[in-house]
């Protein structure tokens, strides 16, 4: 694809518009100019962001692409005027506007995904969530293991906090993650603060080449990163969840989303329907 820019405008964060948008645009071999507008929540700003719409059309030559999620009528309405120059995709008016007339009422047209966060309780869970994986990352804590949802396993390096972070923030899943280190693999067995919770254990491999890729980032030169040391960990490890019973995927092309969805399908099917 030719160089072409495309907006995500929101009068929220913007989330949804650029997590839609990027789904979308997945489909198509392109790297795109990406501009994040969150928080255009008057006609005004949304003036200013049509003007900054229609400079890019002027400059690049090619309609900008413009993925929106703006509740607000009055706002909406600035950037589907024909003075936009844009190719506007609406996903309020393409996906609520129908569903207004199925379900024979009108929606609120709340602004962002939560009305009042301090008075909900999905985000209160995702903050107890975040701060329990932030608390228990890396092994640092085996205190209250029995109330987490997950227990990540694996090498170091192999994904397993950036999993658990990401849990966190978009499922509220309380999930910690230990490290499998030598001593583990001398011993033969899981690092025995786990041993009473190895339902809830999930292991995590990647491909030796790539563990010693990223090691050697963050220690270059050292035995650490050395890839016979990642043949030897990521082997040992492989070894001992499958003797050990525990489910366990490679997260060498795999991405973060893919790996949270397999998680919760394989240990919390129940938050997969909410």
């Amino acid at each position: 694809m030719p160089e072409r820019t495309v907006f995500f405008v929101s009068d929220g964060t913007g989330i949804t518009a650029e997590t839609f948008g990027n789904s979308v645009l997945a489909q198509f071999e392109a790297s795109p100019r990406h501009v994040r507008r969150p928080f255009i929540d008057s006609a005004e700003k949304a003036r200013e962001v049509l003007d900054e719409i229609n400079r890019t059309a002027q400059t690049e030559g090619k309609r900008p692409i413009v993925f929106a999620t703006l509740a607000n009528d009055e706002v909406r309405e600035v950037l589907t005027s024909p003075d936009c120059r844009g190719l506007l995709l609406d996903m309020m008016r393409t996906f609520v506007e129908p569903l207004e007339a199925e379900f024979g009422m009108k929606s609120s047209h709340r602004v962002g995904r939560f009305s009042d966060a301090s008075t909900s309780r999905e985000y209160h869970d995702r903050i107890d969530a975040i701060n329990f994986a932030l608390a228990h990352d890396d092994g640092q804590s085996a205190r209250n293991l029995d109330i987490a949802d997950v227990i990540l396993l694996g090498v170091s390096r192999s994904g397993k906090t950036p999993t658990s972070l990401y849990l966190a923030m978009q499922h509220g899943i309380k999930a910690a993650n230990y490290p499998l280190i030598p001593e583990d693999f001398d011993r033969g067995h899981l690092p025995r603060p786990l041993l009473p919770h190895r339902r809830k254990c999930f292991g995590l491999t990647i491909d030796p080449v790539r563990l010693a890729d990223v090691r050697h980032e963050r220690r270059p030169g050292s035995k650490y990163a050395s890839i016979e040391n990642c043949r030897y960990e990521v082997h040992e490890a492989e070894a001992m969840m499958r003797r050990e019973g525990i489910a366990w995927l490679s997260s060498t092309t795999k991405s973060i989303e893919e790996i949270a969805t397999t998680i919760l399908r394989d240990l919390r099917p129940d938050r997969l329907v909410y």
